[in-house]
């Protein structure tokens, strides 16, 4: 897809209640992919191009695998590790928390922006996370401010 392509913006209805997958980058350059479960609450810049979208997930999902499975916390997250034995984080949406994730697989070589190509190193120019992958939590706003979280901050039902 060309500079000058056009791009399907993804609107907040569509989100509704599906598994929807986006892709941001951290500040040394690493890759993530955070699924959303449902959750309306991602970036805005992650709905700019569905195009793109598909293409990162494409570009990921047809990468070589390089390593084992690392699901720290094992069990049902094993199902979620394929983004992990090609180089990315995997982060999962916690129920009930909107903007709220938790990492579920940890890639010992992660890949950088860098090794993309162009047209989705300029996407993920928009998704670049104030944070370090490979925190434990990690809160991400509509407007893509995000912050490592100590704890799950789950509040009480």
């Amino acid at each position: 897809m060309g500079e000058n392509a056009p791009h399907t913006v993804i609107t907040r209805e569509e989100l509704t209640g599906v598994e929807f997958d986006w892709f941001a980058a951290d500040v040394r350059g690493h890759v993530a992919q955070f699924m959303a479960a449902g959750d309306t609450g991602v970036p805005q810049a992650a709905l700019a191009s569905e195009e793109l979208l598909e293409a990162l997930h494409v570009w990921i999902d047809t990468r070589p695998e390089t390593e084992p499975p690392n699901a720290p916390a094992g069990g049902f997250d094993e199902h979620l590790t394929p983004p992990q034995r090609r180089g990315a984080y995997v982060y999962d949406r916690v129920p009930e928390q909107s903007g709220l994730y938790r990492l579920v697989a940890a890639p010992r070589t992660p890949f950088t922006v860098a090794e993309l190509p162009a047209h989705l190193r300029a996407y993920l120019g928009g998704l670049t996370l104030d944070v370090t992958f490979g925190e434990g939590w990690l809160h991400v706003g509509l407007d893509g401010a995000a912050q490592a979280r100590a704890d799950a901050g789950i509040q009480p039902g």
